[in-house]
């Protein structure tokens, strides 16, 4: 179906049908085709845009020759073919979908009407509207999608239950305002969490999933693409990547700590020593530097405009300044450095004679403790009001 004839005026196009395209020369017709018939028959001002990600079986040629308008994009991936063709729409909507034939193109009506209604992203999902027999491997359906899509759910209070569903639709301004980055797979997720984070407005709606029209194997790799998703939901969240883990080792090793200080402790059939007092430490250690990256990441992310402050990050600041920190880290560093002197001299007037370790270190482990995090509190306040100069307009945090 040629829809050359159809088209109309670019101020009036209310919807651009966005594909991506590599290699799809088997089912992108019959995508084009549907797609030009949701227009038709529903009175739709919309255009068709392929985003070509370099197709060398006649792709292109199929979609001119249907009328379809065509961008041609270099850089390789799925984001990146999805940008392009976002930035070169001429829709106030965009309705994005693969063009394997896995979803109806005529079916469309769902998102469109949200998008009038004034939602920022609907997302169609694949478990409520319904996934044919071969739609989908097993491992995605059952554990790939639901794990990810469960994760996002949990780090960023979405109540989106398919992350990954390739049809969606949004408004073009309100994507354009995510600044979308990602060229892989892990666009989906991109879309999704920045649409979350910066309190857009989204809907869902039920998507059936059919098999697709190809002969050949399809571009997604289960494992790389799954864990270019994870990898980015775990960027995206430095409470989940950094700040929980940290908080919880930190009191493991608080209450082990406490715990053996006064001496070994029975434990089941063993007894606990100085060598779980020394791997407390360790913990202490390793999960306040963890909370530290917390914090940089947070501050750095806000700085690039990819996190929005949250509800309470300026109050956070109206009492962590560069001398709040300089005054505690200082507290620490002298409270060990004057422990461990008392320890010295301690050991001085016994004329510096073999130690019982049992009994030393019980003390050196504190204060070792204590210079290490009174002189990381120091550095990482320097760095982190190095860090706020952009966010402070050039006045340190």
């Amino acid at each position: 179906m040629d829809i050359s004839n159809h088209r109309k005026p670019e101020e009036d196009i209310e919807i651009t049908i966005l594909m991506p395209c590599l290699n799809e020369a088997e089912s992108l017709g019959i995508c084009i085709q549907k797609a030009s018939r949701f227009l038709l028959d529903n009175h739709v001002h919309g255009e068709i845009l392929i985003a070509d990600n370099g197709s060398q079986d006649g792709s292109i040629t199929i979609a001119e020759q249907m009328g379809a308008r065509v961008v041609n994009v270099p850089q390789k991936g799925y984001g990146a073919a999805l940008l392009s063709g976002i930035n070169a729409s001429r829709g106030k909507f965009i309705i994005m979908g693969d063009s394997d034939n896995s979803y109806d193109f005529t079916a469309l009506m769902p998102f469109l009407e949200k998008l009038r209604e004034g939602y920022d992203l609907v997302m169609g999902n694949r478990f409520k509207g319904g996934i044919k027999p071969g739609a989908m491997p097993p491992l995605h359906q059952y554990f790939g999608n639901p794990v990810l899509s469960n994760i996002g759910r949990l780090f960023f209070k979405s109540e989106i239950g398919d992350f990954h569903c390739g049809l969606r639709g949004f408004r073009k301004e309100a994507v354009e305002a995510m600044h979308l980055q990602t060229s892989g797979m892990e666009f989906a997720s991109e879309m999704v969490i920045k649409a979350t984070i910066f309190r857009m407005k989204i809907a869902e709606v039920p998507t059936v999933l059919y098999p697709d029209s190809r002969n050949r194997s399809p571009h997604l790799r289960s494992w790389q693409d799954g864990w270019r998703h994870l990898r980015f939901i775990l960027i995206y969240s430095p409470n989940w990547l950094f700040l929980y883990p940290g908080l919880f080792l930190i009191a493991i090793g608080v209450i082990l700590g406490i715990w053996l200080l006064p001496g070994p402790q029975p434990f089941l059939n063993t007894v606990l020593d100085i060598h779980t007092l020394l791997y407390a430490a360790i913990m202490i250690l390793v999960g306040y530097q963890s909370v530290t990256f917390a914090v940089f990441s947070r501050v750095y992310a806000i700085n690039e405009g990819l996190l929005p402050p949250g509800p309470n990050f300026w109050k956070f600041f109206k009492y962590v300044k560069l001398e709040t920190g300089l005054y505690m880290g200082g507290l620490l560093l002298s409270i060990g450095i004057v422990g461990s002197l008392y320890l010295f001299f301690s050991w001085g007037s016994h004329s510096f004679g073999p130690l019982d370790l049992s009994k030393t270190l019980r003390l050196v482990i504190p204060m070792m403790v204590t210079i290490s995090v009174g002189f990381q509190t120091i550095l990482s306040s320097f760095f982190l009001s190095v860090l706020g100069l952009k966010m402070m307009g050039g006045k340190s945090l």
